[in-house]
């Protein structure tokens, strides 16, 4: 028996499959994290640093596309909700004000993100931020979860107008890689008077025109890199990233009606701390 040949088959093997098994991780980590408060950018980041799994390996266009399919995940669950506000929005006030708080809560990030997004990524985009991020948001959710609040709303069609611009404010706090998202807009409608699952369900809403925005700018920026992009390894990404998101997406305003959200802060504070412990002393 030839074992060197069939060693050389394996390696072979585990080589051409070896860009598909990473883009099916990182589409997994996508999709769990992007509706969660861990932030899904410092996710990433931390696997690009700590494992080289990152733009380098698939282009810089992949963590883009694969993000496309958490945001259909989300949008696929919420067409029917989407659909009726569309088509009542123009003749009943209740819709209209919804849609009109939703883009009150997306104006901030859409001018800042403008304005700043390219020094974002060039000065913050640091695994040492992100991990400081994650330990800092850890904290601040265990302190919401211990806040004795009492919410005043319990759905979020209903909250005031100027709440809904507050809570956009609190969003651009995410544009710092670490901090999350969702977290970000979950604490923020809290703070300000909603109920644990309201706030949830906020977050999703918001992400809508949030994510789509951000999708459709990157991507035209990163236009001209597409024709270059590993397609097969997208692919991979943006299936897994589509049915993780689903599952999140599906399960979590169920789990935070129940629970807090101490698992999450600890996740977080435990990953920022090993993050900074390899950093600085592996």
């Amino acid at each position: 028996m030839n074992f060197d040949a069939i060693k050389a088959a394996i390696v072979s093997l585990v080589s051409a499959h070896l860009d598909l098994f990473k883009a099916a991780i990182l589409g997994i980590v996508e999709g769990l994290t992007e509706f969660l408060p861990v932030s899904s950018t410092g996710h990433l980041l931390l696997m690009e640093h700590f494992l080289g799994w990152g733009d380098d390996s698939f282009g810089k266009s992949f963590a883009i596309l694969i993000q496309l399919g958490a945001i259909l995940a989300l949008l696929t669950i919420y067409f029917g909700r989407i659909w009726a506000l569309a088509t009542s929005m123009f003749t009943q006030w209740a819709a209209a004000r919804f849609v009109i708080g939703v883009l009150l809560a997306f104006m901030p990030a859409a001018v800042l993100g403008a304005l700043f997004g390219s020094f974002v990524k060039s000065q913050l985009f640091d695994v040492r931020i992100v991990c400081i991020m994650f330990i800092v948001g850890g904290f601040v959710l265990l302190w919401v979860d211990r806040m004795n609040l009492k919410p005043r709303y319990f759905e979020s069609t209903a909250f005031s107008l100027p709440m809904y611009f507050a809570i956009g404010v609190c969003q651009c706090l995410a544009m710092v890689p670490g901090v999350s998202r969702s977290g970000a807009t979950i604490v923020g409608a809290m703070l300000f008077g909603a109920d644990r699952r309201s706030a949830a369900e906020f977050s999703f809403w918001l992400a809508m025109p949030t994510m789509v925005g951000a999708f459709a700018y990157e991507a035209f920026k990163s236009r001209h890199e597409l024709a270059d992009a590993n397609i097969t390894a997208i692919a991979v990404g943006f299936v897994f990233s589509f049915i993780f998101g689903w599952i999140v997406v599906k399960t979590f305003l169920r789990y935070v009606q129940r629970h807090s959200f101490a698992t999450f802060a600890w996740w977080r504070i435990l990953l920022g701390s090993a993050g900074i412990y390899a950093i600085y002393f592996w």
